[in-house]
């Protein structure tokens, strides 16, 4: 099963434009805070934004198109220029600091595939993706927030 499947971050053209001042999907600038260094998990390296450091607060909406299941929701963003994380099959800084994920299934027209939706225990995302993405009508999945269902990254085939 390895390399079947890989994470994938936050664009960095998309996380650039943030920085810069562009609206977010509610049509407002991001809002600039500072890191406690606990509970602020940036999209772009999916890594914890550290303690004193800036990061944004802003509205995203992972899906190409507005559509009755593209959902919009707060995510954290270091405010400084990050390395985006690479994608590949290892299990991000981020999703190791939680304790259990909901993972959700979503089709080529980017709507929910029904059924899919689990809340999963972090050791096991790998292995329930795997499962998810050997069906067809799945396309890719994303990892939200098991507590507040805020997007957290994106899993596809490799």
């Amino acid at each position: 099963m390895m390399g079947l499947i890989r994470f994938v971050a936050m664009d960095s053209d998309v996380a650039r434009a943030y920085r810069n001042g562009v609206p977010d999907a509610y049509g407002r600038r991001p809002e600039r805070r500072i890191s406690t260094g606990r509970g602020v998990p940036c999209r772009h390296c999916l890594r914890t934004v550290p303690e004193g450091k800036p990061y944004l607060i802003l509205a995203y909406r992972p899906f190409p198109d507005l559509q009755p299941y593209a959902e919009t929701g707060p995510v954290f963003l270091c405010a400084e220029a990050c390395e985006r994380a690479q994608e590949c099959d290892v299990m991000p800084d981020l999703l190791r600091a939680g304790t259990q994920w909901l993972l959700r299934g979503y089709g080529d027209d980017d709507r929910i595939v029904y059924g899919t939706g689990d809340v999963v225990p972090q050791q096991h995302i790998c292995t329930r993706a795997h499962e998810l993405l050997q069906r067809d009508d799945i396309a890719y999945l994303h990892v939200r927030s098991a507590k507040y269902n805020c997007y957290q990254a994106r899993i596809e085939r490799a």
